[in-house]
C-alpha cells in the first residue's frame, strides 16, 4: 500500500520558511542525510511527489542560483492554480482536487510512497481529504517569529518516533483524522 508522508524540516516556532520564503536558516544546521531519518534512505521509497506553486518556485529559483538540474526523477504533480510551466517531462501541473489527483499519483509511485515535500497547507489539504499517512518532521534549533507554517490545520496527530540527527531533533506522527477530543 502506497503511504503518503509529509517530510519536512521546521524551525522550532513551526515555520518552514520565512515570510520571503527563504530556507536560509536551514541550509546552515548541522545535518547527517544518511542519519536518522535522513533523506537518503527516506527518498528511495517515493515513487512520486507532490509541491504546491510556492515550493516549485523555490526550487527552480534555487536551481537557477546554483546551476543545478530538476532536482526529481520520479514524477512530479504541482498543484497550483498559477499558469506555471512543467521544467521536466516528469512535471504535471494541476488545478485539481487533491483527491482527484491521489489515487493518479499512487499508480504512478508502483508501490513506492508519495512524498508531499511543501507546503504545509498542501500537506493539509491532503490531511483533510485523508489522504496523508505521517508527517516527518525534522526541527531545527532555531526559530523565525514570522513565516510559513508548517502544517496550518487542527489535526491529531500520534507521535510514533523519535531521533536525532546531528542538530535537528526528529518527529515521525501518524496522522490520526480531525481532532475530535477537545472540540
Amino acid at each position: 500500500m502506497t503511504r503518503t508522508t509529509y517530510y519536512t524540516a521546521t524551525t522550532l516556532d513551526g515555520f518552514i520558511a520565512d515570510e520571503h520564503d527563504s530556507l536560509d536558516w536551514l541550509f546552515v544546521q548541522d545535518q547527517d542525510e544518511s542519519g536518522p531519518m535522513g533523506y537518503d534512505e527516506f527518498v528511495q521509497g517515493i515513487g512520486a511527489i507532490a509541491m504546491g506553486a510556492t515550493t516549485y518556485e523555490w526550487v527552480l529559483a534555487h536551481n537557477a542560483r546554483t546551476g543545478d538540474p530538476w532536482p526529481y526523477d520520479m514524477p512530479a504533480w504541482v498543484f497550483t492554480h498559477r499558469d506555471l510551466q512543467p521544467v521536466a517531462d516528469t512535471v504535471t501541473i494541476t488545478s485539481a482536487p487533491v483527491p482527484q489527483v491521489h489515487a493518479e499519483m499512487a499508480s504512478a509511485a508502483a508501490g513506492k510512497g508519495i512524498w508531499v515535500v511543501g507546503g504545509g497547507d498542501l500537506a493539509g489539504q491532503f490531511a483533510d481529504a485523508g489522504l496523508l499517512d505521517e508527517i516527518v518532521a525534522h526541527v531545527a534549533p532555531v526559530t523565525l517569529g514570522a513565516g510559513r507554517p508548517v502544517f496550518p490545520r487542527r489535526h491529531a496527530l500520534r507521535l510514533v518516533e523519535v531521533a536525532q540527527n546531528k542538530a535537528f531533533a526528529c518527529l515521525r506522527y501518524e496522522v490520526v483524522g480531525p481532532p475530535t477530543l477537545w472540540e
